[in-house]
Formats: C-alpha cells, structure tokens, sequence
C-alpha cells in the first residue's frame, strides 16, 4: 500500500483569483464575507448620506460668509450712514447758519403792479415788474394748477416740501444721460429759491433752499404755496405770474386760460426764455404736448379733453405787448411818480383814455402807413387826441408798439413846420394885426436867410387870413420880424409849449423842434375859449381797498387868448379847411378849424385840428429823418385826421367853434363927378386914368387903427439907398 502525501494548506487568499481557480480550491467571495472592506465601507458612505451631510455642511458654510457678509455690510453701512448723516448734519447746519433766524422770515412782498383802466373802467394794461396782477387761486383757470402740477412737482400734495422719490429719479436720469435733463426741486423748492435765494447752482444755495422750504411747508397750506408760486414764477418774455402770461400770450386774463393755454404756460417754467411762444412757438408747442401728455397719464384729463387740446395750432405771440395803448400806460407810468411818488402796493388807475378812440386811433395810423406808407417812403406815425380842455382821449405813438415803444408822441422832437404858425400869427393879432391886414408875399432877404414858399411862386399883396389860409411863408417871416422872435417864444410858452425855442426869423417857419403832445395842447384854447390847458392822462389814483391816493383837480385856468384875437384866430384857421392847405379835413357841416405842417424837404408832415370836442394832432416822417415823398401836412396827416375825427364825432351835436368875429369891411368914397368940363393936360390925363382905375381908399392904418410897415416889405426897392427889413419895418 502506498503511502499518501500530506497535502500543503493553502490559506484563501484575494490576492489572485486567478490562480485559485485555476488550482480548483475553494474560494470566498466579497459576498461571502461578513465583514465588508473599510475602502468599500468609505466608498459606500461617500454615495449616500455621507454626500447630503457635506453639502449641508457646504451651505451651512456658504450661508454662514453671506450672514457674515451680509451683517458686515449692515453694519458697516450703518457706520458709515452715521457718520454721513453727522456730516450732512455739519454740512446743513453751518449753511443754516448764514441764513437769518427763522423768527426773522417773512414772504418778501410782491412787486407792485398798477392796473391802468380807461375812462369806461376797461384794461388798458398792467404795468410794473411783474407784468401782471396777483390773482387768488380760485380766481384763476382751474387747468393752469393742475397743468403746473402734472408737470414739475407730480407728489405735491404728498410730500413735506422735499421730494425724495423724485429727486432720486431726477438724479438717476442726469447720471444716465450724463448731463442735466431734470430737476428734482419740488414747486415749494422753486418757490423758496425765488423769493429768498439767488439762482446760483451750488450746494450752499440748495442746502438754504432745502431748509426754507421745510419752514414754508410749515408755515402755509398746499394752496397758499401753489398760490405764491404761480403769482411770481417766471414765464418769459417780461411775464412774472400767471396773470401777466396770459395777458403777454394770449391778451386775455387768467380766468379764461383753457387747457391748451394752460398747458403751454406749464410747459414755458422748464425753460422759459427758450420756450417763450414769442421767440419759438414750434418748441413752446411741443412742449406743451408733452405737458398735455403727463396729465393725461395722472388722470387730470379725460381721454376726450386730451385729444381735443392736442390739436391746438402753434401761434407765434407777439415779441412784446400789442396794441396802440401800450403807449398809452407808458405815458401813465411815466407821469405816475410826479402824482404819488415811488410805487409801493398794487394801485389802480384810472384815466381819461376813451378805449373806442384809442383803437380807432391806432388802426388808422397803421393802415395808412400799410397802404401807402412804402409809397410816400413815410416809415412812421403818431397821434393825440384830447379834450379842449387837455384831457387825453387816445395817445398813439408808432406804427406797432411790438415793434417800437419809442413813443414819438410824447417823447419825439421834431419840427413842425407850418403848424406853428398859429402861435406867429396870434402874436401879430396881439398887437393890432387883424385877418384883413395885408402884407406882400414878395422874395425876402432877412440877414442871409431867403424864406421861400413852398410852391416857390408868389401872389403879391394878400391879407393875413389868406396868407394863413394858403401857408405863405413870406408873410410868417414879415410877422415874426413886426412882432419879435422873443416875443413869439413868449406866445408860445403861455400856450404850453415847453420845449426850448430858439428866439430867431426862422421860428416863423417852425424850425425849433416841439413834441407833438405839447403842439396839440397849444392849440387847446382855441377850443376852449382861450383858457390854459395842460395835457393830462391820469384821473385817479387808488390802492386796492379804495384808499385814493390822486385826484386830478381841475385848475384855475388863466385866460392867455384874449375874446378878440380868439374870434380871428378861430375864423382864420376855419379858412385854412375850407379853402386853404387843410380841405382833406373837412367833416361835412361841422366846424373845423387847424393847420398844416411840413417841414423841410418833407421830412415831417402835419396837421392839427380841433372841434368844439376834441383837439388831436397827427404826425408822419420817417425816425432817421429822411425826407418823404412830398407828404405835406395837407396829405396824409389831414387825411388821416379826418378818419379818425368823423367817427369819433359820431352821435355829437354840431357845435361852433367859441369867438365870434365879422371881418371889418373898409368904406370905399366914390368919386364925385366934375361940374365942369377942362381941357385935361397931359399930367392930368394920367392923374384922372389912375384915379378912375383905382379909385381911392382909405390908408390901412385907418382900417383897423393900427400903424402898419410899408406893404412894400421884399418888393423892388426904387431908392438908391439900399434899406434893410428893419428899415422898412420900423420906418427907417
């Protein structure tokens, strides 16, 4: 029997499956063992829980930096807000300081503003810094508040006076833009920087306008703010308030502003100088469209009221205030401080202008000038019309006051050519000259002056009422050397002319310039029977509770035309419409007397005339003081003189003119016839031809009783000796 081998144990092993399948043993699998590995183990947790428990750990770790981040931040935040706030708390107090304790402050008060009415209580116009009167506001359009607030200031009734919401808007969309596109000042911001503050961009004046609108808003109530503000806010173009806008844009008042209108004033605060209708109605336009919009969207307007306002035209308005009676309030503010002094509260006015004249008057003028003015080269017009006793009905004094405000009515110099020599000849009447006097209208030499007529012909020996009648400048200037040039200035002051007048031949001829405000008022006694008058436009003066602060008293006027030259003078310048230079103003039956002016070259052109009820006078030329084409005083002024009296007449009573004057007729003796007949010799022939050919008369000094100098003033001299005017007047 063979002996069996001993087998060698072999410990199972992993390490090679292999080989152990190989030799057939037995071998233990992973699942065969109770004991997992730990790498397995490792793995195993890794897959599972083990994973959520290390995310959780992660966030746990990621929430923990942003608490950590988060918390720092607040903190730091709050750190640095403090010492902001300490900051801007140092910045607002130090600013604070410079402005006057609050105790102190008070609502500067408004530029007073004189409310100038015409004799029937219309407005005539507003005048003052502002432009226009306050106006309360439940007296105004009730669209023009909702339009303002719409547009600057949406959370106005909301906020305490400081906006924050819009200011960060504002400030959001500068940054974006990159320049300044929108303010974030609220209307009590606006409204504190224009009544206490300069407009100056800097932080110390935005600080101080921060602080008085805090007091403002603690002050007043929402509708007293918005009151103040829209009664003083810049609307360009010269308009301070609402009032004065509405008047400036659309002449009418604040209370009749419709939505359209109130829209473009809203739109005109963001920039009104830009956006002024008078200087660009397409952007005042457009920006009222925008405004138009944003009320829209507040829900201030219905969809059928935003829809019909949007179809509003742009309009330019007038660069300055239209009409003829602006010159009109010029001249009241003009003559205002000489009545009350220095203006200092609201003030009415009244005065004598009559508002259907006024616009008669200023529509004349300009059509005239419209329809013939580039014709005649006459450029410029001018008329005043007032009782016979100065009180002033229409005053006109330009083409367009829009255009001009030089007011050559009151403030223009210029000669008046014939038209003063009434004053001449009223001087001559004064020391014994009747309207029968006659004199040569003859070539003159005064001096080195050579007065001519201005047709340059000649018609011998002519009475005065002729030569007035016809405008001889001939015979002015023999009158002017008979009375004295000092002496005619002397007339001329006593009648209202205060300008200064040079006493020499040529006054005859109007060579020293007067206004023609002063010129028509010296024809005033003629009207009035002779009595002094001094042009005055103001009635009455009062505050707005009723105090009277003026009143014009009616003077004591002093007789400066006497009964007797009154009567010739009235019947020598009737004759200057019926027959003379003056016949364009005739008014039909009624009596109308006055007189022409041109001065040299053409270069003034006038005429003033009077009624027993009014007194005006009218004046074409050119500002620069280049002749017209041949506008004498007998053309265009006489023609315009006449438009305007006949209607204004319209309704009145004839009436004659004061003074009654019969012309003296000289007794002509008719020769006797000769008893017996001679036989004539030659010198008695010739003597008994002239004495039938031209019978004689009684000497001139015993017509009117006065002495007079030769007729024979200019003609041919027969003496060797060469005389003088001097000589010849003065009988030398």
């Amino acid at each position: 029997m063979a002996k069996r081998s001993k087998p060698s144990r072999i410990e199972p092993s992993f390490d090679n499956p292999k080989q152990s399948k190989s030799r057939g043993g037995l071998r233990v699998t992973e699942k065969d063992r109770a004991v997992v590995s730990t790498r397995k183990k490792k793995k195993a947790v890794k897959s599972g829980s083990a994973r959520r428990i290390k995310n959780k750990r992660k966030q746990v770790r990621k929430r923990g930096l942003l608490s950590r981040f988060i918390g720092g931040s607040i903190y730091w935040c709050l750190v640095l807000g403090l010492w902001g706030a300490i900051g801007v708390a140092g910045i607002v107090g130090y600013y604070a300081s410079k402005l006057p304790q609050s105790s102190s402050w008070a609502i500067p008060e408004r530029p007073p503003n004189a409310r100038i009415v015409s004799s029937e209580g219309n407005l005539i116009a507003n005048r003052g810094l502002t432009g226009g009167a306050a106006m309360r506001l439940g007296e105004m359009s009730p669209y023009i508040p909702m339009a303002v607030i719409a547009v600057e200031d949406r959370r106005y009734q909301s906020h305490f006076g400081f906006d924050p919401i819009g200011f960060s808007r504002a400030m959001f969309r500068n940054i974006r833009a990159g320049r300044l596109v929108e303010g974030g000042s609220t209307i009590t911001q606006q409204l504190a920087k224009n009544l206490f503050l300069k407009p100056s961009r800097t932080l110390e004046r935005k600080v101080q306008e921060l602080i008085i609108s805090l007091w403002l808003e603690q002050k007043y109530n929402k509708d007293e703010i918005l009151e103040l503000y829209l009664n003083r806010v810049y609307f360009g173009s010269g308009a301070y308030g609402v009032d004065a806008a509405s008047r400036r844009y659309f002449s009418k008042s604040a209370r009749d502003v419709n939505l359209a209108e109130a829209a473009l004033l809203a739109g005109l605060l963001k920039a009104p100088s830009k956006l002024s209708p008078a200087k660009n109605p397409e952007l005042a336009e457009a920006r009222a469209q925008v405004v138009l919009g944003t009320m829209h969207r507040a829900n201030f307007i219905t969809d059928s009221e935003a829809a019909k306002a949007l179809t509003m035209q742009a309009k330019k308005a007038k660069r300055f205030w239209s009409g003829s009676e602006h010159y009109a309030a010029d001249y009241v503010m003009k003559q205002l401080p000489k009545l009350i002094g220095e203006l200092r509260t609201d003030v009415i006015i009244d005065t004598t202008i009559r508002m259907p004249l006024q616009k008669q008057a200023g529509k004349v003028i300009a059509d005239t000038l419209a329809e013939k003015g580039k014709k005649r080269n006459v450029g410029q017009g001018a008329l005043v019309s007032m009782s016979p006793y100065g009180a002033i009905r229409s005053l006109v004094g330009g083409r367009e006051y829009a255009d001009s405000q030089f007011n050559r009515a009151t403030d223009a110099k210029r000669q008046p050519g014939s038209a003063f020599k009434p004053i001449v000849y009223l001087s001559a009447l004064e020391i014994g000259r009747t309207p029968q006097s006659i004199r040569n209208d003859a070539p003159i030499k005064i001096g080195k002056w050579k007065p001519v007529n201005y047709d340059r012909k000649y018609r011998g020996r002519v009475s005065l009422d002729t030569s007035l009648a016809k405008s001889l400048n001939t015979v002015a200037a023999q009158l002017v050397m008979e009375v004295g040039p000092g002496n005619v200035v002397k007339t001329a002051k006593r009648l209202g002319i205060k300008s200064k007048l040079t006493p020499n031949a040529s006054i005859a001829l109007g060579t020293s310039e007067v206004t023609l405000l002063e010129l028509t008022g010296a024809y005033a006694p003629f009207a009035n029977g002779g009595q002094a008058v001094s042009p005055y436009i103001i009635r009455r003066v009062t505050d707005l509770d009723g105090n009277l602060l003026y009143e014009h008293q009616s003077e004591n006027n002093t007789q400066v035309v006497g009964s007797r030259e009154l009567g010739m003078m009235n019947s020598m310048l009737s004759h200057v419409v019926t027959k003379g230079t003056g016949k364009n103003a005739k008014l039909g039956k009624r009596q109308v007397a006055g007189k022409t002016g041109t001065s040299q070259n053409s270069r003034d052109g006038l005429f003033v005339g009077y009624t027993a009820n009014l007194v005006t006078g009218v004046w074409y030329g050119n500002d620069n003081g280049k002749p017209t084409k041949k506008v004498t005083g007998g053309s265009l002024p006489a023609i315009t003189w006449q438009k305007f009296m006949e209607p204004a007449h319209k309704g009145l009573e004839l009436s004659s003119l004061p003074g009654n004057y019969q012309p003296q007729v000289a007794a002509v003796p008719t020769p006797q016839p000769q008893t017996q007949l001679q036989q004539p010799t030659n010198s008695n022939i010739q003597s008994n031809q002239l004495s039938s050919e031209r019978p004689q008369r009684k000497p001139l000094s015993q017509i009117d009783n006065n002495p007079r100098p030769s007729a024979n003033v200019g003609g041919q001299e027969t003496q060797k000796k060469p005389r003088t005017i001097l000589d010849l007047i003065f009988g030398g």
